[in-house]
């Protein structure tokens, strides 16, 4: 295949977030390689896709290596992958937090420490990973300390692995999304949502797809994280 287009897998492809910057990152030129535990295969020799379960650290190794296999490069990394469990801190079951700390935390780490081993030969890439506007504004009504604790770990290792790659024209950034329209959320809550957000509404999947848009053009911006949040990081 030829090596000349970029190319850039996005785990938690199946729907929401993922789905949409699939669709963002084909309209930019890219190959694609969509990763989650059911998706399905796309009618497209554009996107390649790999079911399994990103907490597996066997299963980010083979992502990549299918992406080096098919389309001879790596150039993003868009780390989605993540559930949401919210609870509160005492009511939380050991099978909530091994679940959680398995899709969230080595779901980032261990296909994070795969494409950046061949970023590192290319001598150029950029790995963002999606977090959530709960690390730095807590919300009372949302109890969610399994998010911070796993989501905030990965918002502290966006800044670390920026400066330790900054040199080898690797770029890490971070968007920091509030509550977003997705399969995730009951829509008999919206209203409520919404409410969490200072603009009034909840997020659409193309806000955050927009700040992927940005950082994707932002050759300078690196160990940076985003706020797509209607103002929650602001205060209220």
């Amino acid at each position: 295949m030829t090596e000349e287009r970029k190319v850039a897998i996005i785990t938690g492809a199946s729907q929401g977030i993922g789905a949409a910057a699939v669709k963002a990152y084909l309209d930019l030129g890219y190959r694609v390689v969509a990763t989650s535990r059911t998706i399905a295969p796309f009618d497209n020799p554009d996107v390649l896709t790999v079911q399994g379960d990103i907490g597996d650290p066997e299963t980010g190794r083979r992502v990549v290596d299918a992406a080096i296999e098919q389309f001879g490069r790596v150039d993003t990394l868009i780390n989605n992958a993540g559930i949401f469990i919210s609870s509160p801190f005492t009511g939380y079951s050991r099978d909530q937090y091994e679940a959680a700390t398995a899709t969230n935390l080595a779901g980032f780490f261990f296909i994070t420490q795969e494409a950046l081993k061949v970023m590192e030969r290319q001598g150029s890439g950029h790995v963002v990973n999606i977090t959530t506007a709960l690390v730095n504004q807590p919300q009372s009504q949302v109890p969610s300390v399994l998010a911070s604790l796993t989501k905030g770990g990965i918002q502290a290792a966006t800044a670390s692995l920026a400066i330790e790659y900054a040199s080898r024209g690797i770029r890490v950034n971070a968007i920091a999304p509030g509550i977003i329209k997705t399969p995730m959320h009951d829509p008999s809550i919206y209203e409520f949502l919404a409410g969490l957000h200072p603009v009034g509404r909840i997020g659409e999947t193309e806000d955050v797809v927009g700040a992927l848009r940005y950082l994707e053009g932002a050759q300078f911006v690196t160990g940076e994280t985003i706020n797509v949040d209607g103002g929650q990081a602001a205060g209220r």
